[in-house]
């Protein structure tokens, strides 16, 4: 029963309650979550409105609620457990029985003092945390009792509802069961939960099993009264295994059917469940062998597999094959599971990552094997995965019969050598692969390099991935997009996208200061830096982010005699609105994690770990707080923010570095190599969004700096233009990352460096961009990573931060639809569907297959801007609409579903449509206006 799991402190639960009906009397509940684990997935779960928690496990309601959710604690009102820290303060003539299937005492409800001492013991410390809400179980425990007074116990029930009404006005109450005592507490009960009315759990079989008809017709009875007499919402929470999605949507949906709200979870309430909303699974977990390489940086699996399942919508969590495998891996949270193993793992892990993959297998988690498989297969593969690589033998050379078209994507196939052993496809699962890679032998026996199959996929070397010989670049051999597409078995989804804003690619610039002393070879021997400040910073007034090196300009650095002269031209930097603050270290670290050797670092001891400070020892805080500190206090304007650290040297920073910058509450970036060229034109020169390093993630900057277009600054100084085709090749036929122009303070200290770099943003400049700092950019990012997205049916349901805006709609979704939706501002067309514009942290919205038909009746909706939405408000009719975009640099926008009849008025004033000598779309209009911030009516007649 619930209310037993609710009380157990080893199996914290926290149950989730979705989408709750409306009430008879026509309100219309929040969806609830209740999940007990000591680690719940908070921002899964903030796609619900409330969600149960354990208290005890330290959450922080204030924090949750100010994403616009709402923590719910448990409280068991008539048990206790020894554990509890106010058990010892119960005294013994209040136990009235004992429950030994969970070590508790059952609580006497009758004494006068007992609603008190629950109200201040119980819930009083809870409501001093933040919570407000508080889910009471345990209400019928007074029946264990050998001798009980039903009503006297009732009774004692209805006062402690009672005094906690009269001691925390406000406080909202889900109660679990009390039935017999809810018409007494009329307006106090926000809802009635019950469990188990289709699918159960036996705790003294420990088994899944269906609810008795009998039962069933008794417990519906008993809902139905509470909902029509009442008018309260019902919650009914069954138990389905947690590897049976289908069942578990089933069941949600019988009990939808009566009007109810449904939530079917595990035994334990530790999974995510499926209720009036389901969670849309977005993360995928790679095992990888950390053997393979120096660091995760540096892995086959974060180079070049992140980053396309990134592209299309999906977090990516590791698991090292030299730690114990994780458990508890579900469809709940999990879209597959991809192996990435460049040859066999050590022999000690092969038996558990073999058994771990079959689990996998069985319980319906796809699974997609990239490379090696890590082991040789054994006969359980043949049974499990339909894989035979015993026994298996050729005769004379292989001929290939069959490749898919997925292959060949940057290269094409290589011919297979005498060495290379291929394996078959066999048993009850041969009749529904699919071979990607197939080959006859002498004999016409048939062998496969790769296949999908019913349980996901794979593909061996040598048909994934190529090495260019004498150099340090790859190609795919394989279309990464449709391998993970087909493999793991993935539907379209609405994919949060990092690269736009209100239909515009992102831009944004920053720079790390390294060279800020240095000469430039310019009239009269300026410094980098003045040439920067006079001939960047000042020209070109987008926003930039500009970090300082300490140690190259305080007093106590590597040059004092400059300092007095440098920190006045960072102050005048900084001075700028335009130029955000950030800092780029004390002593610019070279090596982050010194126990991650590689490069130089791994055969070269007199190797420098940084600048060469005199008397200075690496610490890392000193590096990220006391960096900032000294910015703060000596070049930054009098309250202007400090929030971003530019990581420096191989920015690889362990995930010790990462915790500090966190604790100091900084935004981090940089990293990520991307280069892609028409040098080198393949898609593994683009790296992904970031790294997570024990929870805490690194944002990696879009772009690649300068340093690698002029061969590490050893010339041509003029090779940082081919950045452009950089922001080109990422845009089309893909756009996988936004425009971001970063490049260091020495580019100012050569005239070739400096047009091109004058080039580059020139064309930037002359580009239909949404120009962001940095920070903002980071902070999308990591929305991207927490971003909740579910469904409901047809629609689809977005909770974030508020950071990331754009959903990319992939055409295989449809089109968006905007009658009844919510949290929507328009949509803009681009290459791979439609980009829609997202007015805020929350979004509800249905598809269609196909857009509106030829002269039907169009909203007024926007098109594309060069600035954020602060405030979207729709008028009267779709005719008209009021918002308020707040940007950087003078606005632009277009607005579609307009035509002859529409005005649109900003600060008071008409804003004529600009002339357009073709236009696109007919229904389209632009504007702009001087200002970056305006608020804008928007009025057309009525159709």
């Amino acid at each position: 029963m619930l209310f037993s799991l609710c009380r157990s402190l080893s199996a914290i639960v926290l149950c989730l309650l979705t989408s709750v009906a409306a009430a008879a009397a026509g309100m219309a509940a929040p969806s609830v979550a209740l999940h007990y684990s000591n680690k719940a997935p908070l921002e899964d779960l903030k796609l619900f409105d409330v969600v149960v928690v354990e208290p005890d496990h330290g959450y922080d309601p204030a924090a949750f609620r100010m994403h616009g959710g709402d923590l719910y604690a448990y409280a068991s009102v008539a048990e206790v457990q020894p554990s509890r820290p106010y058990f010892k303060d119960v005294p013994a003539a209040w136990q009235l029985a004992r429950n030994g299937q969970w070590n508790s005492i059952v609580i006497d409800q009758t004494p006068a003092e007992w609603p008190a001492f629950f109200a201040e013991s119980v819930i009083g410390p809870l409501w001093k945390q933040g919570y407000r809400g508080f889910f009471l179980d345990t209400l019928d425990s007074y029946r264990l009792a050998s001798k009980f007074d039903e009503a006297a116990q009732q009774d004692g029930l209805v006062r402690v509802v009672q005094t906690l009404h009269q001691r925390y006005p406000g406080i909202k109450l889900i109660l679990n069961r009390g039935f017999e005592v809810i018409p007494r507490l009329k307006g106090q009960v926000e809802m009635v939960a019950a469990e188990s009315l289709y699918q159960g759990w036996d705790a003294s079989t420990r088994r899944y099993e269906p609810v008795a008809q009998a039962s069933r017709t008794w417990l519906l009875a008993q809902l139905s009264t509470i909902r029509e007499r009442d008018g309260i919402p019902v919650l009914v929470i069954d138990y389905v295994a947690p590897h049976d999605r289908a069942l578990s949507r089933e069941t949600a949906q019988r009990i939808r059917s009566h009007g109810f709200a449904a939530w079917v979870t595990d035994s334990d309430l530790s999974t995510v469940g499926i209720g009036n909303l389901e969670l849309v699974p977005r993360r995928v977990l790679m095992i990888y062998n950390s053997a393979d390489s120096p660091g995760l940086n540096y892995s086959e699996a974060h180079r070049f597999f992140q980053m396309p399942l990134n592209h299309m919508g999906y977090v990516v969590d590791y698991a090292d094959i030299q730690q114990p495998l994780p458990q508890g891996i579900y469809r709940d949270r999990y879209a597959g599971v991809v192996t990435s193993f460049p040859g066999f793992v050590p022999t000690l892990q092969q038996r558990d990552l073999s058994r771990w993959l079959h689990r996998q297998m069985a319980v319906g988690m796809p699974v997609a094997i990239l490379g090696d498989f890590g082991l040789f297969p054994d006969r359980s593969w043949v049974e499990n995965a339909g894989i035979r690589a015993q026994g298996v033998e050729t005769k004379g050379n292989l001929r290939l019969t069959r490749a898919d078209p997925m292959l060949g994507f940057e290269t094409p196939l290589p011919a297979v050598d005498k060495d290379y052993v291929p394996v078959q496809i066999t048993g009850k699962l041969a009749a529904q692969a699919t071979t990607l890679v197939e080959f006859r032998d002498q004999k016409n026996q048939t062998f496969v390099g790769g296949a999908l199959m019913p349980w996901g996929g794979f593909l061996n070397d040598p048909f994934v991935m190529t090495d260019i010989p004498g150099s340090d670049k790859s190609r795919w051999i394989v279309d990464p997009f449709a391998f993970f597409t087909r493999a793991l078995q993935l539907q379209p989804l609405p994919v949060p996208d990092i690269t736009t804003e209100n239909g515009r690619r992102l831009l944004l610039a920053h720079v790390d200061g390294d060279g800020f002393p240095s000469g430039a070879e310019f009239p009269g021997s300026p410094t980098a830096a003045e040439v920067m400040l006079k001939e960047v910073l000042e020209k070109y007034t987008i926003p930039q982010t500009v970090a300082m090196i300490e140690g190259e300009t305080a007093p106590y650095g590597l040059y004092p005699q400059l300092s007095a002269k440098l920190e006045d031209i960072a102050r005048r930097m900084y001075k700028l609105p335009h130029v955000e603050v950030a800092s780029h270290s004390f002593s610019h670290p070279y090596l982050w994690n010194t126990s991650v050797k590689h490069g130089r670092f791994i055969d070269n001891p007199e190797a420098e770990y940084h600048m060469n400070i005199p008397g200075y020892t690496l610490d890392l805080t000193r590096e990220i707080v006391g960096s900032i500190d000294y910015i703060r206090k000596r070049l930054a304007p009098p309250g202007k923010p400090i929030q971003v650290f530019q990581w420096t040297g191989d920015t690889a920073p362990s995930a010790e570095a990462l915790r500090i910058a966190y604790a100091a509450g900084l935004l981090n970036i940089n990293g990520g190599d991307t280069s892609i060229s028409r040098l080198n034109p393949s898609i593994t020169a683009i790296g992904a969004h970031g790294i997570h390093k024990d929870g805490y993630l690194q944002v990696y900057a879009p772009i690649t700096n300068e340093n690698i277009y002029t061969n590490l600054w050893r010339g041509p100084f003029y090779g940082f233009e081919r950045v452009l085709e950089t922001f080109e090749m990422t845009d089309k036929p893909r756009r996988i990352k936004p425009v971001g122009i970063y490049y260091h303070t020495y580019s100012a200290s050569k005239q070739a460096s400096l047009r091109a770099l004058r080039k580059v943003y020139d064309w930037a400049l002359a580009q239909p961009l949404h120009p962001v700092f940095t920070s903002e950019y980071i902070r999308k990012v990591q929305d991207f990573h927490t971003l909740a997205l579910g469904r409901d049916g047809a629609a689809w349901h977005v909770r974030s931060h508020g950071q990331l805006r754009t959903l990319r709609i992939p055409p295989t979704l449809g089109k968006p639809v905007f009658e009844g939706s919510q949290g929507l501002a328009g949509t803009n067309e681009g290459i791979e569907g439609s980009y829609l514009h997202l007015t805020g942290s929350r979004a509800v919205f249905g598809v269609q297959a196909a857009g509106p038909a030829a002269g039907a009746r169009q909203p007024v909706l926007l098109h594309d801007a060069n600035a954020r939405i602060a405030r979207w408000t729709a008028g009267r009719s779709d005719r008209s609409v009021e918002f308020e975009l707040q940007g950087h640099v003078p606005l632009q926008w277009s607005l579609a579903g307009m035509d002859d009849t529409c005005q649109v008025r900003a600060s008071n004033r008409v804003v004529p449509p600009q002339k357009s000598a073709a236009p696109a779309r007919a229904d389209v209009r632009n504007y702009r206006l001087n200002d970056a911030s305006a608020l804008i009516q928007v009025t057309c007649a009525a159709r």
